[in-house]
C-alpha cells in the first residue's frame, strides 16, 4: 500500500476528521424552522409533519435558516408533497421570486430554485400561495438545502429529539447570572425592569427577580391579560404537582388582593400565585423580593410589586418552602418566549439597578452579570439571541431572527446608579 493511502487510513482510524466532506445537502424540517403569517391561529397548519391543511389564501409561511458563510443556495422540496388539484406557489428569498405549479396529474421533481446570497446570517424564505383550484394548498414537512452555502455551518433546528420542534419554534432563552459577594446573608433582593415600546410581545416572560428556589416577573399573557407571576419550586422533582407528597408541597401563607394562587407543572412542579395586571410598556417596575429561613428546616419567600401607576408596593404572595433553610441565592432575571407561534417576533427587556440587603440591613448593589442562553441556544439551533449594556442598564434580547448575537457566558459590567432602595420594611404589607 503506498505512504499516502496508509496516512489517509491511519487518520480514519483514529478519528481525525481533516478529509471528511461537507454535506451535500441538509434536510430542513418545517416543523421546528417555519411560521405562519397568522401566528397563534397559524397553530393549524405548521404541524409536527410541516406544512398541513393550508386553505387560506391570506396566510404564507416563512422558514429560516442561519449561514456562516456567503455564496448560493438551490432549495428543494425534500419529500413528496400531497397535491390537490392544480396550484401555484411563490418562493421568495430577498425579495427574489420562484412561481412553480404542482399539479396532481404530473410528476414532480421537487426543485424549487437558487439564489445568490450576499452576506452570513439569517436567510428568510417566504412560501406564498397564489391560486388552487382545490381547497387546499400542497402539504409538505421538509425543504432540502443545498449550494455553497454549506460549506460553513449552517444553524437551524434539526429534529424533533427532545421536543425541539416545540422548544426550537419558541427560541432561545435568555439570561443574566448576577454576580454576588460570598458569604452575605441575602434577605433582600431588588430590581426594576423596563419592556421598550412595541417590544411587549405576546408569550413573553420578563422575569427580573430569579432565586435558586424561584422566580418572579410579568408576562404578557393575551391581548388583554398580563400577569405579574411569582412561582416557587417545591423540593420534590416532578412535572405533575399532584404527586407532589404533603411534606414536600409549597405552602401559601398570604397574598394580595385579587392575587390568584395554585400549583404549577411541566417544568418542574410548585406553588404559584399572579395578579392579572396590565402593565405598560415603556414604564419602569420595581420588584422586590423577601427570603429568610426559618427554625422548623423552611424558608419562606415573599414578593412585592411596585406600579408607577398606583404608587406603592403591593404583595403578591408569600410561600413556605419545606425542607429548605436559606437566604436568597443565585439571583438571575431571564427573558423567554412561551408561545412557539410567537418564535419569529423579536423582544427585549432592561433590567437595572439591582441590589441584594443583607440580614444587618446593609445593601450592596450588583454590577455584574454572566450572559448565558438556554440548550436551544447551546446546541447552535437557533442563535438569535443577545445580552449586553443599554443606557446604562442590562438588556436581554431573543427571538425574531437577527443576527448579531452575544457570546455565552460573557461578563457584562453596568455603571453604578448608586440609588439604594429606599423602602420602609415595616410598611410592607
Amino acid at each position: 500500500m503506498k505512504p499516502l493511502k496508509n496516512l489517509f487510513f491511519i487518520l480514519l482510524l483514529f478519528g481525525f476528521t481533516s478529509f471528511a466532506q461537507k454535506p451535500e445537502s441538509i434536510s430542513l424540517p418545517l416543523a421546528g424552522n417555519a411560521y405562519s403569517s397568522l401566528h397563534v391561529d397559524g397553530g393549524r397548519t405548521i404541524t409536527n409533519k410541516g406544512i398541513a391543511n393550508w386553505n387560506n389564501p391570506k396566510e404564507f409561511f416563512t422558514a429560516y435558516f442561519r449561514v456562516s458563510k456567503a455564496g448560493t443556495v438551490i432549495i428543494s422540496i425534500g419529500d413528496k408533497p400531497v397535491i390537490n388539484g392544480s396550484s401555484t406557489l411563490e418562493f421568495t428569498i430577498n425579495n427574489q421570486s420562484k412561481k412553480i405549479t404542482f399539479d396532481q396529474a404530473k410528476a414532480f421533481d421537487g426543485k424549487i430554485g437558487e439564489w445568490k446570497i450576499k452576506d452570513t446570517g439569517y436567510v428568510a424564505l417566504k412560501i406564498t400561495g397564489i391560486s388552487k383550484t382545490q381547497n387546499l394548498y400542497p402539504s409538505f414537512s421538509t425543504l432540502n438545502i443545498s449550494g455553497s452555502v454549506l460549506d460553513g455551518k449552517v444553524a437551524y433546528v434539526k429534529n424533533n429529539d427532545g421536543n425541539f420542534f416545540h422548544w426550537g419554534r419558541r427560541g432561545p432563552s435568555v439570561h443574566l447570572n448576577y454576580l454576588q459577594p460570598e458569604n452575605l446573608n441575602a434577605e433582600w433582593y431588588y430590581n426594576e425592569a423596563t419592556v421598550p415600546v412595541g417590544q411587549d410581545i405576546l408569550g413573553s416572560y420578563f422575569m427580573a427577580n430569579g432565586f435558586g428556589e424561584g422566580y418572579f416577573g410579568m408576562q404578557v399573557n393575551s391581548p388583554t391579560e398580563r400577569h405579574i407571576l411569582f412561582s416557587v419550586w417545591s423540593p420534590f422533582s416532578t412535572d405533575d404537582p399532584k404527586s407532589i407528597p404533603e411534606s414536600h408541597k409549597i405552602k401559601m401563607l398570604k397574598k394580595g388582593e385579587n392575587v390568584h394562587t395554585g400549583e404549577f407543572g411541566n417544568e418542574g412542579s410548585g406553588g404559584q400565585s399572579y395578579l392579572n395586571y396590565i402593565w405598560k410598556a415603556g414604564n419602569t417596575y420595581k420588584f422586590l423580593l423577601h427570603g429568610v429561613p426559618e427554625k422548623d428546616s423552611t424558608t419562606t419567600y415573599t414578593a412585592y410589586f411596585f406600579a408607577p401607576e398606583i404608587g406603592k408596593w403591593q404583595l403578591i404572595a408569600s410561600f413556605k418552602r419545606p425542607l429548605t433553610q436559606t437566604y436568597l441565592k443565585r439571583f438571575h432575571s431571564f427573558l423567554e418566549n412561551f408561545v412557539p407561534e410567537q418564535g419569529d417576533k423579536s423582544r427585549t427587556v432592561l433590567f437595572n439597578n439591582q441590589w441584594i440587603c443583607d440580614d444587618k440591613g446593609t445593601w450592596t448593589e450588583l454590577k455584574s452579570a454572566r450572559f448565558t442562553t438556554d440548550n436551544t441556544g447551546a446546541k447552535g439551533y437557533r442563535m438569535d439571541y443577545g445580552g449586553g449594556i443599554e443606557k446604562g442598564s442590562f438588556y436581554l434580547k431573543n427571538g425574531g431572527f437577527f443576527n448579531n448575537f452575544t457570546a455565552p457566558k460573557s461578563i457584562l459590567n453596568r455603571t453604578s446608579t448608586g440609588k439604594k432602595p429606599e423602602i420602609d420594611f415595616s410598611k410592607l404589607p
